[in-house]
């Protein structure tokens, strides 16, 4: 679990980054920024941050940062009933770079590299990199 000073040292970081890709949030969105590690601890390794503009059963709309060396794990959105896909997640690079893994061929050497010990966790290496202003579709489930 994230001590205060660590949340609140991701925030100002996760700031900062949405400041160099040119995004103007408001004071409340400001506050809002979501820290997520997972519940595993390791924030640096295995965690991303958020603005939720929305988020229903249907749509969502956020903007996430992930720091140098963060990974996402791999999770999927399956469908929420009879006729009722998952969510659609389209993914757009504001700065730097992204690495996006999805389904299709692996990547000979996929230039993401989630930790070590958790490697095994992770079986999507179809590798998407995304520059600014590059954005792709996933699917539903």
């Amino acid at each position: 679990m994230l001590s205060r000073e660590e949340f609140r040292k991701a925030q100002a970081q996760s700031l900062t980054y949405f400041q160099r890709a040119g995004l103007v949030l408001t004071p409340d969105e400001i506050e809002r920024i979501e820290v997520a590690d997972f519940g595993l601890g390791e924030l640096s390794q295995t965690g991303l941050e958020v603005v939720t503009y929305i988020n229903t059963d249907r749509v969502c709309a956020k903007e996430l940062v992930m720091f140098p060396g963060q990974t996402c794990p791999e999770h999927r959105h399956p469908p929420r009933g009879a006729g009722e896909p998952g969510k659609e997640e389209t993914f757009r690079c504001r700065w730097g770079l992204v690495y996006l893994y999805v389904e299709g061929e692996a990547a000979a050497a996929p230039l993401g590299r989630p930790p070590a010990h958790r490697r095994a966790t992770y079986g999507v290496w179809h590798e998407v990199v995304l520059r600014p202003g590059e954005q792709f579709t996933i699917l539903p489930n």
